[in-house]
């Protein structure tokens, strides 16, 4: 598709739920044994709970290895091995079987980060993103395109923050030794398509074009954009 030039856009993943005789949700689970190093298994385990897995099983294994046994949500896997690689600095080893359907387990909360979010439509420029990326990381560099709604960056906190990366520094007729300083950019993170898939939230959308890819928010208004949260709020 990229050859022929198309272009389209990719939600996060999602599971079929189903209904039981009783009217009640149910959702796909699933097995999975995990083989991490000993000193890696609590921070495995603690993870895997907040997807609302649950240990069924824990036992050492031969090399100092500890092996694990959850039955967690097929969607709490979603997204997870990127972030498990990197809490088994590339030494841990899961496997998965399809368990059949269960009760639904509640809301999982996939990203403990919040994204940086372009606040109107222009090119990135270097005061801008000087400014922006003392919030947080920053997937773009100068002269990049962004509207508002892109998803530019993630932050520490949880909740989105908007940003002006197309502003640009005032001009005034006094000069001062602090101003003559070059602006130092932290070089930005580039995604690869997989982790830009298992970065977005169950907000957000991957654009994929022949020459990008571009991380948006669903609802580009940041007005729209609020209310729908405050609404999402309510119903919970």
């Amino acid at each position: 598709m990229r050859r022929e030039g198309y272009e389209f856009a990719v939600s996060k993943a999602e599971v079929i739920y189903k209904k039981d005789e009783n009217g009640k949700t149910l959702e796909p689970m699933e097995t999975a044994y995990i083989d991490v190093p000993d000193e890696f298994s609590g921070t495995v385990i603690a993870s895997l709970s907040e997807r609302k897995g649950e240990l069924l099983n824990m036992s050492s294994i031969s090399g100092g290895y500890t092996r694990l046994e959850f039955n967690i949500p097929s969607r709490g896997l979603i997204g997870f091995r990127g972030p498990f690689m990197t809490d088994t600095k590339g030494n841990g080893i899961i496997n998965t079987t399809f368990n059949g359907y269960g009760p639904y387990k509640g809301d999982i909360s996939y990203r403990k980060t919040g994204s940086l979010i372009a606040f109107e439509a222009g090119e990135a420029v270097t005061y801008g993103l000087f400014n922006a990326q003392e919030r947080g990381s920053l997937f773009i560099g100068p002269g990049t395109k962004v509207y508002s709604g892109m998803v530019i960056g993630s932050n520490p906190k949880s909740d989105d923050i908007e940003v002006n990366v197309c502003k640009t520094k005032h001009l005034t007729n006094t000069r001062t030794s602090s101003s003559d300083e070059a602006l130092r950019l932290v070089p930005p993170v580039i995604l690869s398509l997989e982790q830009a898939l298992d970065f977005i939230d169950t907000d957000e959308l991957l654009e994929v074009t022949p020459k990008s890819l571009r991380i948006r928010k669903r609802i580009l208004d940041p007005t729209l954009r609020k209310r729908a949260g405050f609404a999402a709020k309510a119903k919970k």
